[in-house]
């Protein structure tokens, strides 16, 4: 169900991608690869949001620090860190489903 939004406004199944800025976020703090950070188009900054590989079943909980993607059928952008953790750094994407905390 790509793209499919629930009911909830925290909770999706979609696409999700990675990214690495070499600046700050649109929160403001400085982007830091390694942290288990995310981009979400309208969740509030600080968050919390569980992320699911949908391929693999590996999950973990991110805090949403920055605005986006801006890419068509995709839900959230990790950091790299976060990527790593769910096994799609390689990838570059992956199907997720997420639900806010």
């Amino acid at each position: 169900m790509l793209g499919a939004v629930s009911a909830n406004a925290g909770s999706a199944c979609g696409g999700a991608s990675w990214y690495a800025l070499h600046s700050k976020t649109a929160s403001g703090e400085r982007m830091n690869p390694s942290a288990l950070t995310a981009a979400h188009r309208t969740l509030p900054f600080g968050s919390k949001v569980k992320v699911t590989n949908q391929r693999n079943g590996k999950s973990i909980v991110v805090r949403i620090n920055d605005r986006g993607p801006f890419i068509k059928g995709r839900v959230i952008d990790l950091s790299k860190g976060a990527a790593n953790r769910l096994g799609f750094v390689g990838a570059g994407h992956t199907n997720i489903c997420m639900a806010r905390l």
